[in-house]
């Protein structure tokens, strides 16, 4: 016997696809839907509204049916409060826990909708007093009350932008467009409006940025105040002190060549930073005097250095905890607007896991691969790049510097 439940959404439902990605789920997952009333805006900013009856094969086909379409911004209809069941253990969840997306997400406690704090995804929802804090399983204490199933949950997921920007541009596709292109002066101008709006940039970068020369690229927007948080591994740290202190990365000079024992040079430079203590005292003692590491010290632009099994060393600021680590750069990422992410697959898929939907997010790789993969993971807000970082990263802060200085001779 057929089981039935209305579902009901608001918002710009044809422009950003969101009804034609609903009726495809409900199809592809086997159930039908009649659509009961559809209401277009009929303005450019008038929100269109869609009520819907879904049915299921059975009561757990369509909640099935129903999990998925939450995800995707709908609603049932109903007035009913968040169901809540405490948590047994430290760090284990109830039977039946809803699980969040990184899309704000409301729940209703008391008869008052409360936005959920912190939003991230792959988490639970906890009802604390007049609080709903979203909480990764191994913060969960026991006697946390732990919200389960959808009931009093409303997810809003971020819609196509009205205005012109390198959003709408890009349209959430990957691009394997030349960094000489259209595109690079969109990001140009969207880094600038966000800076200039009070707004926050943070990095997410591979040592691929150093092996291809673009290191002193990155510095220069790091000195001249479009990166408020750098977020990397070991190896990045690594080769950029290496570059300053003895002219290479992994033994290869700028130019690609290797040099005599330079592989030794990259187990020199760790060890010369562990000697002093830390990156920031190697500045202060004079030993490092250039590059990525040494503009955040100056600038005083936090970092998070989160290390990996395969490490060298690692360098005395790497934090070798992955729990620890994780944490680090969720706390670093608060209150970000734009995050830049560039030719590391790892770092950039972790940092898309923390990240609110809202925060507008672009992936640079040469690998196909790590752009797709970090938008198949979750971080559908991401727009992606497949280009060479070399290439791309001295033409985007030309192209920054080219429009700041065009801006100011027409101030």
């Amino acid at each position: 016997m057929n089981e039935i439940c209305e579902i009901e959404m608001e918002g710009h439902l044809i422009d950003s696809l969101t009804l034609t990605k609903i009726l495809d789920k409900i199809m592809d997952m086997g159930g039908e839907f009649e659509i009961k009333t559809f209401r277009v805006g009929k303005k450019k900013h008038d929100p269109s509204y869609a009520r819907i009856s879904v049915s299921g094969e059975d009561g757990t086909h369509l909640e099935r049916i129903l999990l998925e379409l939450h995800a995707l911004g709908a609603r049932t209809i109903e007035t009913e409060d968040a169901k809540v069941e405490t948590a047994p253990k430290d760090r284990v969840v109830p039977r039946g826990f809803y699980s969040t997306t990184n899309h704000l997400t409301y729940v209703r406690h008391s008869g008052t909708w409360l936005e959920i704090e912190d939003i991230q995804m792959d988490c639970m929802i906890v009802i604390d007093g007049e609080r709903a804090l979203c909480k990764p399983i191994g913060s969960i204490e026991k006697g946390d009350r732990v919200v389960v199933g959808t009931t009093g949950v409303r997810v809003v997921p971020p819609e196509r932008p009205r205005e012109k920007s390198l959003f709408e541009f890009m349209a959430t596709e990957v691009s394997s467009e030349r960094p000489g292109s259209e595109i690079v002066h969109r990001l140009a101008r969207e880094i600038i409006k966000t800076k200039r709006s009070g707004g926050k940039i943070a990095v997410v970068g591979g040592p691929a940025i150093i092996h291809t020369s673009a290191a002193g690229s990155l510095a220069k927007l790091i000195r001249e105040g479009y990166v408020d948080v750098l977020l990397a591994g070991n190896a990045l740290a690594v080769h950029d002190i290496e570059r300053q202190l003895f002219g290479t990365s992994l033994g290869m000079d700028p130019h690609g060549n290797l040099t005599s024992g330079g592989h030794r040079n990259h187990i020199s430079a760790i060890s010369e930073i562990i000697a002093s203590g830390s990156i920031a005292k190697a500045v202060e003692e004079g030993k490092l005097g250039g590059g990525i590491m040494y503009e955040c010290i100056k600038k005083d632009v936090p970092f998070v250095l989160a290390g990996s099994i395969r490490d060298d060393g690692p360098l005395p600021d790497v934090i070798t905890d992955t729990v620890a680590a994780q944490k680090a750069m969720f706390d670093a990422l608060r209150g970000v607007d734009m995050v830049l992410m560039m030719s590391t697959m790892l770092h950039s898929i972790a940092t898309g896991n923390l990240l609110p939907s809202r925060v507008k997010t672009i992936c640079v790789d040469i690998n196909p691969s790590a752009v797709t993969k970090l938008m198949d993971r979750g971080t559908a807000q991401a727009i992606g790049l497949v280009t060479d970082i070399g290439m791309f990263l001295p033409r985007l802060a030309e192209e920054i510097e080219r429009l700041v200085e065009e801006s100011d001779r027409n101030a």
